[in-house]
């Protein structure tokens, strides 16, 4: 019985992958039938692939265009974005568990002060009251000017063009700032829902707190935790296609750009919309297997 239960698991979750594709791949071609019939639209998608890649005469072959170049960007700053956030997420969620009344009110304010702010104004604010300023403290202007040829490929390749370094960053710093608030509360939840008797346990072993939080709170923490940050991640992924009113050239802001040029709107935000969906629906495949290894582990 053991044996036949993953797969059962596995049988199930193959017909659940199943049902959602063909659930989307079903209301698409229900929204083609009634956009090609109501609104007697005629599909025009031989021109989708030019948008896609070009052929470079220069160079020789093709390169990326601007759909697959706001994929990329947007990619960037999904990542950056993500790891940044983790990073103060996770310190913000200690603070909030602390015994220091001073750094539970500064973890509380930071998370109130974000979190009841519409996402718009956020990052209005941010990017023309503080990005604007920080990013020339920083320097980043400046790399473009003095960093070698081969570290600018470098540079190139994990945030993007030289001429586009402060928009990007400054990109990252929005919504890295701003999806951090939400990943404090899940830490902080996860380190709160671990029974105070092993806390206590560990303290009466000597434990240090961040030797408590490292072999005590955190591995057992990070096993609840991991749903809620994964459908975090993946709302990180949507609400990245907010930096394009800052002008930021991600996927959607070029897409637009390409909609408007084109007049092709309907073929251009289908094609992006598939492009989410496979990336946030790859993402949490991809999490569910990370959770699944987890429990086995666990267990």
């Amino acid at each position: 019985m053991e044996r036949k239960r993953p797969l059962r698991l596995n049988r199930l979750n193959f017909v659940i992958n199943v049902t959602v594709i063909g659930s989307v791949i079903g209301f698409i071609a229900y929204m083609f039938y009634k956009v090609d019939t109501v609104l007697e639209y005629h599909w025009q998608w031989d021109f989708l692939p030019g948008y896609i890649f070009h052929w470079d005469e220069s160079e020789g072959h093709w390169v990326p265009n601007l759909l697959l170049k706001g994929l990329f960007t947007t990619c960037r700053l999904v990542i950056w974005s993500m790891l940044v956030a983790s990073l103060i997420g996770v310190v913000m969620g200690i603070m909030r568990t602390s015994d220091r009344l001073f750094f539970r009110m500064v973890s509380r304010l930071y998370v109130e002060f974000v979190r009841n702010m519409p996402p718009v104004v956020f990052m209005f604010i941010f990017y023309f009251f503080i990005s604007s300023q920080l990013v020339p403290i920083l320097g980043i202007d400046e790399i473009s000017v003095r960093a070698s040829p081969a570290t600018l490929a470098v540079l190139e390749w994990i945030i993007g063009p030289p001429e586009l370094f402060s928009n990007v960053i400054s990109g990252i710093f929005c919504l890295a700032i701003f999806e951090a608030a939400y990943i404090t509360e899940i830490v902080r939840a996860g380190i709160q829902s671990i029974d105070r008797g092993q806390i206590e346990a560990g303290q009466s072993t000597g434990l240090s707190r961040f030797q408590l939080m490292r072999w005590v709170v955190l591995p057992q923490a990070i096993h609840r935790m991991l749903p809620p940050l994964a459908g975090q991640f993946i709302t990180l992924i949507k609400d990245s296609s907010i930096v394009a009113l800052i002008s930021i050239q991600e996927l959607t802001f070029l897409a637009r750009e390409v909609a408007i040029s084109t007049m092709h709107v309907f073929e251009i935000w289908i094609f992006v919309a598939g492009m989410y969906f496979c990336i946030c629906y790859l993402l949490a495949v991809l999490f569910g297997r990370m959770e699944k290894r987890i429990s086995v582990y666990r267990s």
